[in-house]
């Protein structure tokens, strides 16, 4: 049997620490090639849609019809500005380019670090929300409003950055991606995932803002870009929604199967009898 010596119980004081951040960094390059993988396999997919410009096109004059129907065809003032502001759009292309990879890499790292409890069911939820995306990519392929004459600012900006004019994807990866696979936006259902995971996990008021402000800076920078409609951008929304209300709806707690809960059963608490009541 080891004896405990006060030399070995100071070196694992400083080897636990530095093991547990090991750990933890071990667990975030898990969480980005996760994260790699998962987009590589939805873009990767997006592919096996149709690849005909007509009935694209078509179904893109049908979105702009409902848009217009209820009040909501913004492309055409969003793009504009954007066009005519320079640093404005050159911020939105790298923001288009950059930002779900990085925010949604950080969210996973940090949920799972900070408690595996919430991580498991947030990972969940962004999985099925982007396969509920692909599957919408795969039967309703749709032009994006850069092929129905709305101006493409990143190919318009891409002598100032890594993507390429075609696709808005990295520079000579344009082939390598289906341009008809828009609808829905999954920029934006990626960002409103980050913003539901913050606000339900972190008590910080400015971080929370910061990430429903990131979610909402996303939706502006697709449509302005001239990469999504409006209504890419709110079915986006909606099929991450759809995926945190499934998993919550299959993630019970051991009582609602049947289980005996697991919290320790407290003696109820009584008060001492007063001196007269005592028989």
């Amino acid at each position: 049997m080891a004896v405990e010596t006060p030399e070995r119980t100071s070196l694992t004081r400083r080897v636990g620490p530095a093991w547990r951040r090991l750990a933890g960094v071990r667990r975030g390059v898990q969480e980005m090639v996760f994260t790699a993988t998962l987009y590589f396999v939805y873009d990767s997919s997006r592919l096996l849609a149709s690849g005909n410009l007509d009935r694209a096109k078509a179904r893109a004059e049908q979105l702009l019809d409902i848009e217009r129907s209820i009040g909501i065809d913004w492309e055409r003032a969003l793009n504009t500005w954007f066009t005519h502001h320079d640093t404005i759009a050159l911020l939105g292309c790298y923001w288009y380019s950059t930002a779900h990879y990085i925010l949604t890499t950080a969210v996973l790292i940090w949920l799972y670090i900070k408690d595996r409890q919430a991580y498991l069911p947030a990972r969940r939820a962004l999985l099925v929300g982007t396969l509920l995306a692909l599957a919408l990519f795969l039967m309703l392929p749709t032009a994006p409003p850069r092929f129905m004459g709305y101006t493409d600012i990143l190919a318009l900006h891409s002598n100032q950055g890594w993507w390429g004019v075609d696709a808005s994807a990295p520079r000579g990866l344009g082939t390598y991606t289906n341009e008809l696979a828009a609808f829905p936006s999954l920029h934006c259902g990626w960002a409103l995932w980050v913003a539901i995971q913050v606000h339900r996990n972190c008590r910080n008021w400015v971080v929370r803002t910061l990430a429903w402000m990131a979610a909402a800076t996303t939706a502006i920078v697709v449509i302005g870009t001239g990469n999504h409609w409006v209504l890419d951008v709110i079915v986006g929304w909606m099929v991450i929604i759809l995926g945190v209300v499934a998993v919550a709806a299959f993630t019970r707690s051991p009582e609602s199967h049947g289980q005996p809960s697991t919290e320790p059963v407290r003696a109820p608490i009584t008060e001492p009898l007063a001196e007269g009541d005592r028989p």
